[in-house]
């Protein structure tokens, strides 16, 4: 359990808070490429509590307050004019860096312009994520990881809303027992979909992932700090020879990267609205096939409502909750998107989570060092401190590298050398991946 003080520094991110100041300080997904209307790519979005817009530009994208500072109309209706937006009621037109450039009502001598600026935040797009920076001072270069150095072809970007707090769903991500239970399936598994990882074979055991997991409920769990964050294994017993090993990260602050199948990985961000909502933001990459990405954008759009991304399941709808399904096919009643499950867990908390009255054991052992990083992170960052998996020079950068996420079979006796083999061989492998240093905390 946390003291309420301490639940409350991990969950509130709005503008001023120690949390915020620290997620700030790192670049954070903002918007989907694919999400932004193409006959007028302007969008409102909220991140972080703070109400914004972000729209084309020449060579990129401008992030700026939503709301013009004459007289607080709202700028997400404006005219896209001049790579900036024009304000519909006086004509007010502000750039990308939030400054005031024309004011057609004011005397042509005026300098009032001058004295206009309202909030913004550079853009740089990553393999169909336009990422934000809104912390002070210049933003730290991007790590060298394999969501954003893969190849476009390679990678699919998509996103999700979730009604709750961020720190529910990201402490979902990294908590590895729960497979065991959330996604296992009491009837046959019925899917063949493109990018299903439950649904695949792990290499050399001839049993589909949800079974081998459902079979071998009580992993042992392992927790290492890495320079990317956290790495975590969770090991089960199969046989006296063999173990089944999965190897997972949280990428810090607000991400982790998982198998996905055998050659599949992918990083999720999740990524605060405000308190009480979040999206999470998916890059998933192949490092041995391109992607089919109308395939897996029309599967990941039936089951969402749009402009929102809302899940069809939700809330208000018991997440499509049906006992005989629950009986007859999947643990949870709640269809075959392990992403729903996942939803309802998390949001089933309530919206922000009362961590003063829950019992961890140890298999929690993820969760509870992510817990315990975050506020060493929180007063490092306030006395000005080196962050975790925060570059301060390209150089620093090109040596984050990964993180490593593998799914594998090997003998009981040296799996933890057969981990890093594994990967290597699918690296060395890959018609993409480019030479990486083994990472220095390897």
């Amino acid at each position: 359990m946390l003291r309420r003080a301490d639940n409350d520094k991990l969950t509130r991110t709005g503008p001023g808070t120690a949390l915020g100041g620290l997620m700030r300080a790192y670049w954070q997904p903002a918007a989907l490429v694919s999400e932004m209307p193409t006959g007028r790519p302007v969008k409102a979005i909220r991140l972080f509590g703070e109400d914004l817009v972000l729209f084309a530009r020449a060579g990129g994208w401008g992030l700026i307050s939503r709301f013009c500072a004459h007289r607080g109309v709202d700028l997400s209706y404006g005219r896209l004019e001049d790579g900036g937006l024009r304000c519909l009621y006086h004509g007010w037109l502000y750039n990308a860096e939030g400054r005031c450039v024309e004011q057609p009502a004011e005397p042509p001598h005026s300098r009032f312009l001058d004295k206009i600026r309202i909030a913004s935040y550079p853009c740089v797009e990553r393999n169909g994520i336009v990422f934000t920076y809104m912390g002070a001072g210049d933003p730290p270069p991007f790590p060298a990881y394999d969501c954003f150095t893969a190849p476009e072809e390679y990678t699919f970007a998509f996103k999700g809303l979730w009604e709750c707090n961020w720190l529910q769903g990201l402490e979902g991500g990294i908590d590895p027992s729960h497979v065991s239970f959330l996604h296992r399936f009491v009837g046959e598994d019925p899917r063949d979909v493109y990018g299903q990882q439950f649904s695949e074979e792990v290499e050399g055991t001839g049993t589909k992932l949800s079974k081998l997991v459902g079979d071998h409920y009580r992993p042992d769990i392992e927790v290492e700090s890495a320079e990317h964050g956290l790495r975590v294994f969770a090991v089960r017993q199969l046989t006296d020879e063999i173990k089944h090993v999965r190897v997972t990260n949280l990428m810090f602050p607000n991400a982790f990267v998982v198998p996905f199948g055998n050659t599949k990985v992918f990083t999720q961000w999740h990524v605060p609205v405000d308190d009480e909502n979040h999206y999470w933001y998916m890059i998933f990459y192949d490092f041995a096939e391109r992607t089919d990405k109308e395939t897996l954008l029309r599967q990941r759009l039936e089951g969402v409502s749009l402009p929102d991304y809302r899940p069809l399941r939700n809330r208000s709808n018991d997440w499509g909750f049906d006992p005989a399904e629950q009986r007859d096919l999947t643990y949870t009643g709640m269809g075959l998107d392990i992403n729903v499950h996942d939803q309802w867990a998390v949001e089933s908390m309530g919206r922000i989570q009362d961590r003063t009255v829950e019992r961890l054991g140890v298999s929690d052992r993820a969760v509870t060092a992510n817990r315990r990083l975050l506020l060493r992170a929180i007063d490092t960052f306030q006395s000005g401190g080196q962050l975790p998996s925060h570059p301060v020079d390209e150089a620093e950068a090109a040596r984050l590298v990964g993180p490593h996420a593998v799914d594998m079979v090997a003998a009981s006796d040296g799996w933890q050398r057969r981990w890093r083999e594994k990967e290597a061989e699918r690296r060395r492998a890959s018609p993409w991946h480019r030479t990486q240093p083994e990472p220095a905390d390897a």
